[in-house]
């Protein structure tokens, strides 16, 4: 599998403006600027952002994967990802995990959680590279 997206930058680092696509058009020249990574900017997008969007998605994917092959249904997974960029360069994701999963014993959520945070191509990915940390709660 090979998937891609497109950015195109125009002007100065601080002053210019950005836009990126994805292959599938869910981004649609989407905007990002430096004001919107390193400033109070919220009409815009910006790296950080999108690689916080990447670890959420698939960690939710790869825990409900998870709880599959154990045997459950997630009714809900809820996933927050927190990335702490700084000196230039991304130290930590953060996932803030909310999940309803009827029939699930605490252990055994608790096991499947930390499965799907060490496991999913994303956090595979960050790992070696950055903290990944992890709050999980069953409701």
């Amino acid at each position: 599998m090979s998937k891609y997206a497109n950015a195109e930058w125009q002007g100065t680092a601080k002053e210019g403006k950005g836009i990126i696509s994805t292959e599938t058009g869910a981004l649609n020249k989407a905007p990002f600027t430096f004001a919107s990574r390193f400033g109070d900017a919220k009409d815009a997008t910006n790296p950080e952002e999108l690689i916080a969007a990447a670890h959420a998605g698939c960690f939710s994917m790869k825990f409900s994967l998870v709880l599959n092959e154990a045997g459950f249904t997630p009714d809900k997974i809820e996933t927050k990802c927190d990335i702490t960029f700084g000196n230039g360069a991304i130290s930590k994701s953060h996932l803030t995990v909310k999940a309803k999963i009827p029939g699930i014993s605490k252990e055994k959520f608790d096991a499947c959680a930390k499965d799907a945070k060490e496991n999913c191509p994303i956090s595979k990915s960050l790992s070696s590279n950055i903290e990944i940390t992890m709050d999980a709660t069953l409701s």
